[in-house]
């Protein structure tokens, strides 16, 4: 029996990425109809990264590194932060954080209000066009193939699932950086930042890992509510055609 191979996603405005160990490939649908399909080898992984502390950071950072390099590879794809609405809510979020440190709230509720709101720009670009269909379409696709069987737009894996554990941790390490001198307040906040992100990926990976556990369960929560109400839609057969392609080669590329 041939091992099921770790993969991961995201949603574009029109289509999708699949990325695992070593590959990715994006497959896309453009105005007139066609569907485009690009597949590639990863020039950096994050795999090798095996410090609890810099392994969280290296993963995000492996994702975020592969955007440009579809968008050379195949222009059409419309990356999820790109129209307009996306950058305008992302200066409101910013906007407004500024405006609630300002405020006298105690320091624990004003940091997690901050937090909050830091998730809205991400919110606004999951409901423009298509995103969140193929968000959807993204989750059954990869589901079907890691249990063989058809799956629900939710994924229990999906990095919505971070908000939980990130949004405690963001709000607790704020909190603590609140608490040092001033002079050295920027460098404990960058600090903060940090190890917020990586708690968040260790715990999101002992959430995978222990599922049923009373604690997984609540961290997860907001998350599964997130993809279930706002993140994801019904994907229509066509959409869920572009997610198969995208899966289909990227594993073409992993197997060998």
């Amino acid at each position: 029996m041939e091992e099921t191979i770790r993969l991961g996603g995201m949603a574009l405005q029109n289509g999708v990425l699949v990325h695992g160990p070593t590959a990715w490939a994006c497959a896309v649908r453009t105005p007139d109809g066609e569907l485009k399909v690009v597949a590639r080898r990863k020039r950096f992984t994050a795999a090798s990264v095996s410090s609890p502390l810099l392994r969280g950071p290296a993963r995000i950072a492996e994702v975020f590194a592969l955007l440009p390099v579809v968008k050379r590879a195949l222009p059409e794809a419309t990356l999820p932060m790109e129209r307009s609405r996306a950058f305008a809510a992302m200066v409101g979020s910013a906007a407004a954080v500024h405006v609630l440190k300002r405020t006298r709230l105690t320091p624990a509720v004003r940091e997690l209000a901050a937090a909050l709101l830091s998730v809205a720009p991400a919110a606004v670009v999951l409901r423009e066009g298509d995103i969140a269909a193929y968000h959807g379409a993204e989750h059954m696709s990869i589901g079907a193939y890691e249990h063989g069987a058809d799956r629900p737009k939710e994924h229990e894996r999906c990095g919505s699932h971070l908000v939980g554990p990130l949004l405690l941790t963001t709000a607790a390490g704020n909190v603590a950086a609140e608490r040092v001198p001033p002079s050295w307040r920027p460098a404990a906040r960058a600090a903060a930042a940090v190890g917020a992100l990586a708690a968040s990926v260790e715990t999101f990976g002992w959430m995978t890992r222990n599922p049923e556990h009373p604690f997984a369960r609540a961290l997860a929560w907001p998350g599964h509510e997130l993809q279930h109400r706002l993140a994801t839609r019904e994907p229509t057969p066509e959409q869920l055609e572009v997610a198969d392609a995208a899966l289909q080669a990227c594993l073409e590329l992993e197997q060998g």
